[in-house]
C-alpha cells in the first residue's frame, strides 16, 4: 500500500508541475496585450481613422531611377486613393483601393483599368511595391500574433523586438514577420519580411523621425529587396493629416478621374 501511495503521490506532482501558475500566465497575458497595443499604435501611427499626405517616392532599379510626387487619401485600411502630382507627363494618374479591388487610371488614355489576379504581383508604379501590397494592406493586430522575442539595448539603443506570427485564417503572404521599435516612444526600426520558407526576402527601414501630424515619426520608409543589392523603393512624407473628415463615396470612380 504504501508503494502504491508513493507511485500516486509521484503522478499528482509531476500534474501540477505541468498545471500553468497562475503569476505565470497572468505575466504571459499581460506581455502578450502589451505586445498587441504595441501594434495597435504602429499600426495607427501613419493613417488614423483617415489620413491625407503627400509624399516623394524615389525607385532605384538595376535599369533606372524615378522620382515621383504623389498626394494619397485613406479611410481605414479598404479604402485609399493615391495620385501622382508630379512628373507632369504622369499627373492625374491614380490608383483606387476599394475593399479588395484595385483600380488604375490613365489619364493620357483615359482609360480605368480593374486590375485581373493576374496582374497582382506587377509593380505597383514601378516600384518594389506590388498591387497585391496595396489590396492585402493589412493591421499587424489583426493578422498577426505577436511575440516580443528581444527587448534591451541593440546598437547604444533600447529597443523591444517583436517576431509576428500569421494566424492561420489571415490572408497574409509573409512566413513570419521581425519588427523592431524603440523602447521609449514605439517608433518603428526595421521590419524583415519572411518567405514561407522562412528567409528574408526584404526589409523596410524607417528613418528621419520629425513632426507629422503634431507627433514625431519616422519620415522616411525605404523598402530594400534582398536579392536585388543596391535596389531600393523610399517613401518620403511631406506632409501628414490623420483623422480628417471623409465621406465613403469619396473612394469612388468618378473620384479616380479627377485632377
Amino acid at each position: 500500500m504504501k508503494r502504491h501511495n508513493t507511485k500516486l503521490i509521484g503522478i499528482l506532482t509531476l500534474l501540477l508541475l505541468l498545471v500553468p501558475h497562475p503569476a505565470v500566465s497572468d505575466n504571459a497575458t499581460a506581455t502578450a496585450n502589451r505586445a498587441k497595443e504595441i501594434l495597435r499604435q504602429i499600426d495607427d501611427m501613419w493613417r488614423g481613422e483617415s489620413s491625407y499626405a503627400v509624399l516623394t517616392m524615389r525607385v532605384k532599379t538595376a535599369h533606372y531611377e524615378r522620382t515621383v510626387e504623389l498626394e494619397g487619401w485613406s479611410k481605414g485600411k479598404e479604402k485609399t486613393l493615391i495620385r501622382i502630382l508630379r512628373p507632369l507627363k504622369e499627373k492625374g494618374a491614380a490608383t483606387l483601393k476599394s475593399g479588395n479591388h484595385i483600380y488604375s487610371y490613365l489619364p493620357k488614355t483615359d482609360r480605368t483599368i480593374r486590375l485581373t489576379s493576374s496582374m497582382m504581383m506587377g509593380s505597383w508604379m514601378g516600384s518594389h511595391f506590388t498591387n497585391d501590397d496595396l489590396v492585402k494592406e493589412s493591421r499587424m493586430e489583426d493578422d498577426y500574433n505577436p511575440v516580443i522575442s528581444f527587448e534591451g539595448k541593440r546598437d547604444d539603443t533600447e529597443i523591444i523586438e517583436f517576431t509576428l506570427i500569421p494566424k492561420p485564417e489571415a490572408a497574409v503572404v509573409w512566413g513570419k514577420v521581425v519588427m523592431a521599435v524603440t523602447s521609449k516612444d514605439y517608433l518603428p526600426l526595421k521590419q524583415d519580411y519572411y518567405n514561407e520558407d522562412l528567409e528574408v526576402v526584404r526589409t523596410m527601414l524607417f528613418t528621419e523621425v520629425k513632426l507629422l501630424s503634431g507627433k514625431q515619426r519616422p519620415s522616411v520608409m525605404r523598402v530594400v529587396p534582398i536579392d536585388k543589392p543596391g535596389e531600393y523603393t523610399e517613401l518620403i512624407y511631406k506632409t501628414l493629416q490623420l483623422n480628417v473628415p471623409m465621406q465613403d463615396d469619396f473612394f469612388s470612380l468618378s473620384q479616380l478621374k479627377k485632377r
